[in-house]
This record gives C-alpha cells, sequence and structure tokens, in this order.
C-alpha cells in the first residue's frame, strides 16, 4: 500500500484533483495546468480564460506556484563527537517550473523531503554536539544550498529550512544541565570576586583619601598654632620692648633709680611672704630676720647691674648733690623704721 500511495499521480498531492476537459477552461490565479495533446505535453495553462479541444486535450498536471510548507519527519542523526541526536525540522519550496515539476521528477514532495533528512544528517555529522545549539542558522543555510543545487532539475526551489527540535539523549541532557550549572556558578564566584576586589578597593580609597584629609587638617592646625603662637610672641615681644622703653624712659628721669631701688626691695620683701604659701618645706638663710641687709643685698645686685649707665649719667649731670644723703639711704631708713 505504502509502495501504491508512493506511486500514486504527483499532482494530487498539491491541488485538489484535477479538472475535466469541457472546452472553455478558468485557471485561477498562482496554479499552472499542463495540458497533454494525444499523450504528449502541449503547453502550461496560464491563469484566466483558456481553450481546449475536447478529448484531445488532457489536463494531466496542475501545479500550484505558491509558496508550500513541508514537515520533515524526526530522524536520528551522529554528531562528530559521537553523539545521536534526534532532529525534526520545516521546509519551505516553492515550483518555479510546472513542466520540470511535473516530468522532472515522479513525487516533488517526497524527493525534497528525503533530500532534506539525507543533506540534514550529513551536516549535523561534521559538526559537535556544541556547535549544533551554537551553529543552527548555518546549518539552515548548508541544507538549503545542498537542496537547491539537487532539485534544480526538479523545477524546484528551497526557500528555506528550519530546525524545530533537537532532542538530547538523557544522560547527554543530565551531563550538559551539569556544565550549564558549574558555568553558572563559576560566573556566580567570578562575580563575587570582583564584588570584593571593588568593595576593598573602595575601602582602601576612602581610608586613603581620609588619611590625606587628616593629615591636610592637622597640617592647617599646626600652621594655623604656629602663627598664632608667632603672632602672640610678636605682640608680647612688642609689649615688652614697650614697657622696657617706657621704664628706661622712667629711669632716665630725676629720682628714678631710688623708685627702681624701692621696686626692688618691695618684691624682695613679698617673695618671702609668699614662701611658705606653696610647700611646707621652706629653706631660709641664716640673717632671715635682718631685712636690712636683705634690701642691701638686693639694692647691691641692682646698683651692680645700672653701674655701667649710672657713672655714664653721672658724667654727664653736674656734681651739685656730692654732699647730700642719696634718696635711696632715706628709703632704706624708712624701711627700717616700719620694720621695727
Amino acid at each position: 500500500l505504502k509502495r501504491a500511495a508512493r506511486l500514486a499521480p504527483a499532482p494530487c498531492r498539491w491541488n485538489s484533483g484535477l479538472p475535466m476537459n469541457i472546452g472553455v477552461l478558468f485557471v485561477p490565479q498562482q496554479e499552472a495546468w499542463v495540458v497533454e495533446r494525444m499523450g504528449k505535453f502541449h503547453r502550461i495553462l496560464e491563469p484566466g480564460l483558456n481553450f481546449l479541444i475536447p478529448l484531445l486535450d488532457r489536463i494531466r498536471y496542475v501545479q500550484s506556484l505558491k509558496e508550500i510548507v513541508i514537515n520533515v519527519p524526526e530522524q536520528s542523526a551522529v554528531t562528530l563527537d559521537n553523539v545521536t541526536l534526534q532532529i525534526d525540522g520545516v521546509l519551505y519550496l516553492r515550483v518555479m517550473d510546472p513542466y520540470k515539476a511535473s516530468y522532472g521528477v515522479e513525487d516533488p514532495e517526497y524527493a525534497v523531503t528525503q533530500l532534506a533528512q539525507t543533506t540534514m544528517r550529513s551536516e549535523l555529522g561534521k559538526l559537535s554536539l556544541d556547535r549544533v545549539f551554537r551553529e543552527r542558522e548555518s546549518l539552515n543555510a548548508s541544507i538549503v544550498d545542498a537542496i537547491n543545487q539537487a532539485s534544480d532539475c526538479w523545477g524546484i526551489r528551497c526557500l528555506r529550512y528550519e530546525i524545530k527540535d533537537i532532542h538530547v539523549p538523557p544522560r547527554v541532557k543530565e551531563s550538559m544541565q551539569m556544565q550549564v550549572e558549574a558555568e553558572r556558578r563559576k560566573r556566580a564566584t567570578v562575580l563575587e570576586s570582583e564584588g570584593t576586589r571593588e568593595s576593598a578597593i573602595n575601602v582602601a580609597e576612602g581610608q586613603k583619601q581620609a588619611q590625606i584629609l587628616a593629615s591636610e587638617a592637622e597640617k592647617a592646625e599646626q600652621i594655623n598654632k604656629a602663627a598664632g603662637e608667632a603672632n602672640a610672641m610678636l605682640v608680647k615681644a612688642r609689649a615688652k620692648a614697650e614697657a622696657i622703653q617706657l621704664l628706661a624712659a622712667a629711669l632716665a628721669q630725676q629720682h628714678g633709680n631710688a623708685a627702681a631701688s624701692l621696686s626692688v626691695a618691695e618684691q624682695y620683701v613679698n617673695a618671702f611672704s609668699k614662701i611658705a604659701k606653696d610647700s611646707n618645706t621652706v629653706l631660709l638663710p641664716a640673717n632671715t630676720g635682718d631685712v636690712t641687709n636683705m634690701v642691701a643685698q638686693a639694692l647691691g645686685i641692682y646698683t651692680t647691674l645700672t653701674k655701667p649707665q649710672a657713672v655714664k649719667t653721672q658724667d654727664e649731670m653736674p656734681r651739685t648733690h656730692e654732699n647730700s644723703q642719696s634718696p635711696a639711704t632715706e628709703v632704706l631708713k624708712a624701711e627700717q623704721g616700719s620694720s621695727s
């Protein structure tokens, strides 16, 4: 039965049936009717109104000029790395020459289907399993080129071929799944390590910037502090210089030495009065009760320091008070009276 079905008239596959010759015929659009006169090819009827001679002319083939879709059955194919695949596809073709399609091959659909299957098995044998999934477009293009080279004499042109499904053996599928999971884990580990590295770099950059800013702040603080201390020292020095100038001016006036002697004696006495306030242990000289002697010592120190300028002043000033008693002696006597 299969052999009989395969040897049946080819036109019955792509059309609804053969029309009868009644003399006047109307050919539909996108169809080509092949007419035989007395068993020999006569002509191909174009779409529209056509006239034939009954009994002599016979419509032998009706070819559809539309694009035809053929489902390629599932088949087994072995890849380059010896993996058996179950693969099927869809074939798109069109009749370009109705004469060749009618007389060049007995069953165009069957011929093209078998050619597509054999070409697909041949092309899959050239590729490994991984390349089969990556190069499906190139595989489809190779199958189309191989079919067009063989079907040119049949008047049929293959427009495109598409692989529908690729079924992998269960064990190979499990291995591929494990490979995919391992690749995913690898990517996750790499991304995590890159994130950790970026985080460490960001933290280090932040610490570096913080240290730089802290050092700059400390530097600015030290500069400001040094500038402040320098300004304070300058102000103190200027104040001290002004004070010394005022003191020198005061000493240069009349009775200035007497006033300086009195100030030194007062400071000496005040210093002794504050000795016991800071500590319980006090070291005193042997002649602590002799205030006159202490004041005389202080005045002696002051006189020693101011002697060169005093000599210069006496040389310049007239000797009018040689026999008079000095103001410093009067101040000592006044201090002794008050102390006694």
